[in-house]
């Protein structure tokens, strides 16, 4: 089952094909970043912090350098996961911002 990500505002911004993958997807379907420890931090594909998952919520947080993760190998195509709807506002959590890098240039 896909596991959608949205920002603090409730829209939907990112997704994982299930909650045991490890690869993020941006709203295109194109892969985006993975979660290099297993954990619940992000890393784009060069290994820089995107963000955190948080429930159902990808935040940013001034998080320190852990170092180069390494390369995941080339996660293959993960389709279009149709539209999960709106999520509905959420507060962030205290130190958090919205991944401001998943909204630029995008067409919502």
């Amino acid at each position: 089952m896909t596991d959608f990500l949205f920002d603090s505002s409730g829209n939907w911004i990112a997704f994982r094909r299930s909650s045991k993958d490890n690869y993020v997807f941006g709203k295109d379907g194109q892969w985006i970043g993975w979660l290099p420890w297993n954990e619940a931090e992000v890393v784009d594909k060069a290994g820089k912090y995107l963000g955190t998952i948080v429930g159902n919520r990808l935040v940013a947080f001034g998080r320190p350098y852990r170092g180069y993760p390494g390369y995941p190998g080339y996660p293959g195509y993960a389709g279009y996961p149709g539209y999960p709807g709106f999520a509905g506002y959420q507060p962030l959590p205290p130190g958090a911002s919205d991944v401001s890098s998943l909204k630029k240039g995008r067409d919502d």
